[in-house]
């Protein structure tokens, strides 16, 4: 394996990492913390900002990424390591990204064009959006972890460093 291609796993595991990172403190505490507070305004706004920031880029750059890593992976790598690591670039394509577009993102929708202080409203974010956004959102959190660490074991089983 390239330099080029080992710096890009590496950089894979980070980002791997970071956005799992932000969507575990959502299902940790920031949706629990918005459910008390009745945090629909403040949820229609973080759905409008993320949009400009880098965890967008990391989120949306990590898509792009892991089809490049499944398909080399696929193509040119063979065994249990090629194995690890093609599974970490579907895992995060399927579990991450997929779950995003097809759950998270039309319950983000839904929610945007809703009015605040309607009982409509209420009802939609307390029976409907908390608990299964955060269901949805902790399968992307479980699958971003579970992306870095095959990825991770395959690139060192790659390279031969299976640690101390």
């Amino acid at each position: 394996m390239s330099p080029l291609l080992i710096f890009f796993a590496q950089f894979a595991i980070i980002a791997y990492a970071i956005v799992g990172g932000v969507f575990l403190a959502f299902s940790d505490f920031i949706m629990r913390s918005l459910a008390h507070a009745n945090g629909v305004e403040a949820m229609q706004v973080i759905n409008r900002e993320v949009f400009r920031w880098v965890f967008m880029a990391l989120f949306l750059g990590m898509a792009a990424g892991s089809l490049l890593i499944t398909g080399y992976a696929a193509i040119g790598i063979g065994g249990i390591a090629g194995t690890a690591i093609m599974s970490a670039g579907l895992v995060y394509l399927i579990g991450c990204f997929g779950v995003t577009v097809f759950f998270n993102v039309p319950m983000n929708e839904a929610l945007a064009g809703m009015e605040l202080g309607t009982d409509a409203t209420q009802d939609y974010w307390v029976v409907t959006y908390l608990p299964k956004w955060t269901f949805w959102n902790t399968v992307r959190t479980i699958a971003c972890v579970v992306s870095a660490a095959l990825l991770l074991s395959g690139l060192l089983l790659l390279t031969g460093d299976h640690g101390v």
